[in-house]
């Protein structure tokens, strides 16, 4: 690699952190202020006006500094272009739009450098909050500047699980006693972070999650001391041509092979 592109690899992190930035406060006009809504998806998904002018503004941002990386954004037409591109830019201009829409707090723009499948350098920026998590792969996972770990509680103590009750079916019963179900955060890129920071022991996917929905956010939950893996205990891999992805678990690395052994049912095949 050049010493020029070198250097632009280095400073990745601190490009996605000034775009997340900006693209929130765009989002943060449209805030509590009743956005025009749109659904997509077949009815199944909300998109608002603030969620297109945040992709607007990381487009302009980052698409402008890195021309010959590539490009996935849940609020872009996909171009099966960026399959050829080594490293690429996944985004989320505001991860819980349904969140946002409804006046609440927990929604962030998520900004992911993903190269060769696996993010080397994530942002989850949450404005309503001031929250902003970052991390690249040579260092640790930040929380406004200040490093975050994952929760040390052992496992055999009550353990706080953010996940659909039906996700549950077919735990051990001693072991369901040990769950505390933590409230719905609509923003699953953020119920990961609050994982990374402590806040949670674990948060349990549906399938359908998308790479613009993980892959900032699993970078960041990794530097933290924890792993986002599927149900066979894998690491995700980024812009394949199939977006979404099955059932997830997202831990403290201490606890994954616990709530794996419990999840083990639910294995496809």
């Amino acid at each position: 690699m050049s010493d020029i592109a070198e250097a632009g690899r280095q400073n990745d992190l601190e490009l996605i952190v000034d775009a997340a930035r900006q693209a929130g406060e765009v989002a943060l006009r449209y805030f509590r202020r009743e956005p025009e809504v749109w659904w997509k998806n077949e009815g199944r998904s909300p998109v608002s006006a603030a969620d297109f002018a945040a992709n607007e503004a990381l487009a302009s941002i980052l698409r402008t500094a890195r021309p010959n990386y590539g490009w996935l954004s849940e609020e872009t037409d996909d171009d099966p272009a960026r399959l050829n591109s080594e490293t690429l830019f996944v985004v989320d201009p505001i991860d819980g739009t349904r969140g946002f829409i409804a006046g609440l707090e927990m929604w962030c723009v998520s900004v992911a450098v993903v190269t060769k499948g696996r993010p080397t350098a994530g942002v989850l920026y949450a404005p309503a909050l001031d929250e902003l998590f970052t991390a690249e792969t040579s260092g640790p996972a930040l929380k406004n500047g200040t490093p975050i770990g994952v929760s040390d509680r052992p496992a055999t103590e009550m353990q706080r699980l953010a996940t659909a009750e039906e996700m549950l079916s077919g735990f051990d019963p001693d072991f369901r006693k040990t769950i505390e179900r933590a409230k719905h955060v609509p923003s699953l890129a953020y119920r990961l972070a609050m994982v990374a920071d402590g806040r949670l022991e674990g948060t349990l996917v549906k399938r359908d999650s998308h790479d613009w929905d993980l892959a900032a956010a699993d970078l960041i939950l990794e530097r933290a001391g924890g792993a986002l893996v599927d149900l066979s205990g894998h690491a995700l891999n980024y812009n394949r041509p199939e977006l979404s992805h099955g059932e997830l678990c997202g831990a403290p690395a201490a606890h994954l092979e616990a709530f794996l052994r419990q999840l083990s049912h639910r294995r496809d095949g």
